[in-house]
């Protein structure tokens, strides 16, 4: 090799360095806007107006070291009809805990009408707890579950569907034909899937996770709820949405709130690609649900409150719940003929 062969050599790799430095000095500094753009301040929030009436309503989370498990609280709603500033009631409401010692994720899914108690607003359906801000929902939550949850994720139809698209869909095999369809709503988010393994964009996963109109209603509708998630968390991880995550990011932002900083949004991304979702569980379980009429309206009351929090427990710990699988999958066809509880 000659010396000007050599020196030219030397330039084209430093040249390649120089842009692969600067490629990936631009990509993260997209993702560290995008992130900062998802914690919502001022009016810019969507909860600007509770705020507004109790100034010291909002708890500070705690600082996450990376090294404990973290449980956050994801919430989604159907906000068509409502005003701005004004909060509709949890449509979605599931809990993701992550523990960074084992890698291990478990998914839990709140049904929405669980009767429970609503931090200094009496007892009512868990789905109502948003209304009274994000803190106050994350602390029902909480008490229902029996573990500290210090984060929570919020956003709307519009922003689900965003994610899906921004991720170019997802593969969903689909139990069974899915339809529904509905004057009120002008048939903007009519119901019609067919039985089979198939590719779902934003607006077809929106139908997947949102039907109930069968005997299983919210039960089996929370198990297609989790399914999903699962999905599209690990089409997250490939290769193609890593590379695409500012724009992923840049997508979504605008539809989504939350109060985790971008240091804890980067480490708990981090530590998402390395872990495995080990269970996605329905709270409550089918043998601790008791269907019960208050004030007139069919909710769902937990029979004994101290088995559902143990219970929480067995699948942190060991992804399996202690509860007998055979009693519960009985308790579940015996739900069979249940009708569809009121959806508030």
């Amino acid at each position: 090799m000659t010396k000007k062969t050599k020196q030219t050599l030397i330039t084209v790799i430093t040249l390649t360095a120089l842009v692969a430095l600067l490629a990936g000095g631009y990509y993260f500094i997209s993702i560290a806007n995008e992130l900062g753009d998802l914690q919502k301040t001022g009016e810019d929030s969507p909860f600007y107006n509770i705020e507004k009436v109790d100034q010291d309503s909002s708890i500070e989370p705690p600082v996450w070291e990376g090294d404990e498990p973290v449980n956050v609280l994801l919430m989604g709603v159907d906000a068509r009809g409502f005003s701005e500033g004004e909060i509709p009631r949890s449509d979605t409401m599931l809990v993701a805990s992550i523990d960074p010692v084992t890698k291990k994720i478990s998914l839990f899914s709140l049904l929405r009408d669980t009767y429970t108690a609503i931090p200094n607003h009496g007892n009512n359906r868990i789905n109502t707890a948003i209304t009274h801000g994000p803190d106050v929902a994350m602390q029902a939550a909480s008490d229902l579950l029996g573990i500290p949850i210090q984060y929570y994720v919020y956003t709307d139809f519009q922003g689900f569907i965003k994610l899906v698209d921004a991720v170019d869909g997802v593969d969903i095999e689909v139990e069974k034909d899915l339809y529904y369809v509905s004057k009120a709503d002008n048939h903007e988010y009519d119901i019609d899937l067919k039985q089979g393994f198939q590719h779902l964009d934003g607006e077809k996963a929106l139908m997947y996770v949102r039907f109930r109109h069968d005997a299983m209603s919210d039960f089996s509708r929370t198990e297609r709820q989790r399914k999903l998630l699962g999905a599209i968390a690990e089409k997250l991880k490939t290769t193609s949405s890593l590379a695409r995550l500012p724009s992923i990011l840049k997508e979504v932002s605008p539809y989504i709130d939350t109060n985790l900083t971008f240091n804890d949004i980067w480490k708990l991304a981090a530590l998402g690609i390395q872990s495995n979702f080990q269970a996605t569980e329905q709270i409550p379980p089918m043998n601790l649900i008791k269907e019960t009429k208050i004030g007139g309206a069919a909710v769902l009351t937990v029979k004994d409150p101290v088995e559902l929090k143990a219970y929480v427990q067995d699948v942190l710990s060991s992804g399996q719940a202690s509860v007998d699988h055979e009693e519960d999958v009985e308790n579940k066809e015996d739900t069979e003929d249940i009708e569809a509880i009121s959806t508030y």
